[in-house]
């Protein structure tokens, strides 16, 4: 029986719907409670730090000035335009963004260090902050921090000889301006820590909702100066992180400090506020782009200038070069470009800092090209899918722009799929006849590949200091027959286990209940690098695989030194080693594997327990997604009447867990084109500091999500899976803006800017009236 392929029931489930999951705030229970005095200005001085006029017993007041010899955090990238600014744990000169950590009340309870809080002396002499683009790049600009001449904090380019005489030679040239608002990861579970001193060991666990418990052990070490042995991290059931948790932030290491100092157990647990000011955000981006195309609609030059927001610092371990970078690199996406020129930049400002969030960039960049395609379109007289057909690559592997290798993969066969079930003609017909009734529909495509999977030489091509790619599987088999996997990848809820027991189960011939997964503990875990840029089921599902291999072959050898045959006879099958009409339970020979080594010690060593190790070059998903919605004209509403996704993410492991990815990006994504932005008023106060004003959607804004599986298997990963968890997210905004800007074309306007959300849009037909 096969396991890989089948749609199983996620085994993380049963306890998590029973409320029997074991979230940080679960642990926090017992500890004394920490919170942060936070900055309520974007920049400034500070003045005065003082503590309230009465501790209660047992309350602190902890401040940056306690923090000393404590380090900065300063992620480092090998580039000579790279500005490598620190970040204090706690500053003690400046503020740099409104909600940045100050100093920390700890308390018996929560309420007491919230009430603390308030009375806590706080003078800042205020500066006028650097707030958006415009304010960071104007000539004279103050800088948000000296070492940053004009406000850049990282640079690239690409200029090919001889581009702006291809450009200016094509037949059509197609300009696009546009921008992207900064949005939030917005986890349902926020972040939070609970740090332990442990008095028997002298060694200190800190559990916290994290993605990279490995790094975030790392770092916080590293700026303690502590021995990294001295400290355990462990992500319990993360309730969600979309990148969002990978980053190193100021509380974490404020918390083991202050267990190590105080020898005792601290709690912090943020609220919706922090998370929504004071964690990371991300896609806020400006690109202007200019395609020059020949007459038959293709592509002969791109080019694009690219700036991203990333607010007051750089995070570890990725850095603020994320998203203007990748974006750099991965412009041309799924398309043939001859040509490609690009600039990209990222502009420091007094504002939360940027780190990944689920797509990473992607999403803006296939906003860009895919709108730019439509534009395309209508000036050349084309069908929409009709130019992105003559435009995909349609041979592999191939090489992008920027030379990347493109595996074997699916573009123009998703985007065929897609149309065939959308009944383009069909719709056209229903589009015309509702505009009769002044009623406005649209239809937008979008196609896009997602580099997945990618390993040690992609990240180190990116000069970090910090180069997370391989993945390392410990699997041991129990005398009992059960398997144990320790893995360095640490899932957030994405049913991992299960499709790697998966994995596992096929290559024992066990089933996946015998498997157990354990991740998420440094003690316990091999070194890893967590859950991130949809790569745990490709590299860590892969170092599964070879893990697995080895172990089979041991019990193969194992197997035929007892049933008296060779081992290329043995097939591990349904708990049975079997060779022709002999068999043995697998569970009986991992007894006597353990307790009668005499019998197998010479075919197999003295215990059953393998490593693999998997670090692939990366591969690329892709799929077409397809929004069909309809516009209210007089409000500007917007309702998402049917969304499709034919997404190509070669071999399925478990089809249920696959859908349930899709469907939970897509929604991302949807909020993303429609409803979520994060405000910052010109002062640096942001706006959107609760739900009430973030406005994430409900299930009654995101329709049913129709999935078409294709499954192209290339040679780019062992296990034949290519990653999928960010790409619903990545496409989402360009299809649903490209059906907004279809539904609207009789009032002449065009969408660049998401979210679209109704003031949005009724400012862009204020005034109008359709044309017949």
């Amino acid at each position: 029986m096969n396991w890989v392929g089948r749609r199983l029931p996620r085994s993380e489930d049963p306890p998590l719907l029973r409320g029997e999951g074991r979230y940080v705030p679960d642990i926090a229970i017992g500890a004394r409670a920490v919170r942060f005095l936070r900055s309520p200005v974007a920049s400034g001085r500070i003045v005065a730090l003082r503590p309230p006029p009465a501790m209660p017993p047992g309350c602190l007041f902890v401040t940056g000035a306690d923090l000393a010899g404590v380090g900065a955090i300063k992620p480092g990238l090998r580039r000579f335009n790279y500005r490598a600014v620190e970040q204090p744990v706690l500053p003690v000169e400046r503020v740099h963004f409104v909600g940045q950590a100050i100093a920390a009340i700890v308390a018996p309870s929560a309420a007491l260090a919230e009430d603390l809080l308030e009375e806590c002396e706080l003078d800042i002499a205020v500066d006028d902050p650097v707030i958006g683009f415009e304010a960071a790049l104007a000539p004279g600009a103050a800088l948000v921090h000296p070492i940053a001449p004009g406000n850049v904090a990282v640079e690239g380019e690409i200029r090919p000889e001889g581009f702006a005489e291809t450009l200016s030679a094509a037949a059509h040239v197609v300009e696009f301006a546009f921008r992207s608002g900064r949005q939030s990861a917005m986890p349902l579970e926020g972040r939070g820590g609970v740090a332990e001193y442990d008095r028997a060991t002298g060694r200190i666990r800190l559990s916290a909702s994290a993605q990279m418990p490995h790094q975030l052990r790392t770092g916080i070490a590293q700026l303690l100066g502590m021995p990294e042995a001295d400290l355990q991290v462990i992500a319990p059931d993360v309730g969600g992180g979309f990148g969002q948790k990978m980053a190193l932030f100021p509380e974490y290491p404020v918390l083991v400090w202050l267990a190590r100092k105080h020898r005792g157990r601290f709690a912090w647990v943020e609220d919706r506020n922090e998370n929504l000011i004071a964690s990371a955000h991300s896609r806020d981006q400006r690109h202007v782009l200019r395609a020059g195309f020949d007459p038959e609609g293709r592509l002969l030059a791109l080019e694009a200038d690219i700036l991203a927001d990333v607010g007051a610092f750089s995070v570890f371990p990725t850095t603020c070069a994320v998203e203007p970078l990748m974006a750099l690199a991965e412009y041309p996406g799924p398309y043939k470009v001859p040509a490609y020129a690009v600039r990209a930049r990222g502009v420091l400002t007094h504002t939360c800092p940027m780190a990944p969030y689920r797509g990473v960039s992607r999403p803006v960049i296939t906003f860009g090209i895919e709108r730019l395609m439509d534009r395309a379109a209508a000036a050349l007289g084309l069908a929409p899918d009709e130019v992105r057909r003559r435009n995909l690559h349609d041979s592999f592997p191939a090489r992008s722009a920027t030379g990347m290798v493109l595996d074997e993969a699916s573009y123009i066969q998703a985007l065929d799929e897609a149309v065939h079930i959308l009944d383009i003609p069909a719709f056209r017909e229903r589009q015309r006849a509702a505009r009769a009734e002044g009623r406005y529909l649209g239809l937008g495509l979008s196609v896009f590949n997602e580099r997945t999977g990618y390993g040690t030489p992609a990240f180190a091509a990116r000069s970090m200091d910090v180069v997370p790619g391989y993945e390392v599987v410990d699997i041991a088999m129990l005398p009992s027959g059960e398997v144990e996997a320790r893995i360095g990848s640490s899932p957030h809820g994405q049913g991992l286990r299960t499709t790697l027991s998966q994995i596992i189960a096929d290559r024992l011939g066990l089933d996946p209940g015998a498997i157990r997964i354990i991740h998420g503990d440094t003690d316990r875990t091999p070194y890893g690098w967590g859950s991130f840029a949809s790569r745990s089921l490709v590299i860590g599902g892969g170092a599964c695989q070879v893990a697995a291999d080895r172990l089979a072959d041991k019990l193969r050898r194992g197997a035929a030194r007892l049933l008296q045959c060779d081992p290329a006879e043995v097939t591990l099958r349904d708990w049975q080693a079997v060779a022709g009409a002999a068999s043995m339970p697998i569970a009986e020979l991992a007894r006597l594997a353990h307790q009668r080594s005499e019998l197998l010690s010479d075919a197999i060593g003295f215990n059953l327990a393998e490593t693999g190790q998997y670090d692939p070059g990366g591969t690329f998903s892709n799929a077409c997604h397809a929004a069909i919605v309809e516009v209210e004209a007089e409000t500007g509403h917007v309702r998402v009447e049917r969304y499709l996704v034919v997404e190509d993410a070669g071999r399925i492991i478990n089809p249920m867990i696959a859908d349930g990815q899709v469907q939970g990006g897509v929604a991302q994504g949807i909020a993303n084109a429609l409803f979520e932005e994060v405000i910052y008023a010109p002062d640096g106060t942001p706006l959107t500091g609760t739900l009430a004003d973030y406005t994430p959607p409900t299930c009654a804004e995101i329709p049913e999500i129709e999935i078409h599986h294709l499954e192209t298997i290339s040679e780019a990963t062992i296990t034949g899976a290519k990653g999928l968890g960010e790409g619903g997210s990545i496409g989402a905004p360009a299809a649903i803006v490209n059906a907004i800007s279809d539904a609207l074309s009789p009032f002449g306007v065009d969408v660049a800017e998401f979210p679209a959300t109704p003031p949005r849009i009724r400012a862009l037909i204020r005034g109008r009236a359709p044309r017949a």
